[in-house]
């Protein structure tokens, strides 16, 4: 699976890395999710899922390979 995020569409919220601290972080300057990990372990899609589903601003998804 790989982790997609429209950049222009975050809001900065921060729930994508609350729902999945392993994959993502936020951009000091302006607080825009960035992806950390494109490729997750298996064991981290059920935090990105999350992500997905609590992002305001449905910046972010999950694609196959």
């Amino acid at each position: 699976m790989r982790v997609e995020l429209d950049e222009p569409k975050c809001v900065a919220a921060g729930q994508c890395v609350m729902a999945a601290p392993d994959v993502f972080d936020q951009r000091d300057e302006d607080g825009v999710a960035v992806v950390l990990e494109e490729h997750p372990a298996v064991e981290l899609l059920d935090g990105v899922r999350e992500a997905v589903a609590v992002c305001p601003a449905a910046a972010i998804r999950l694609a196959e390979r």
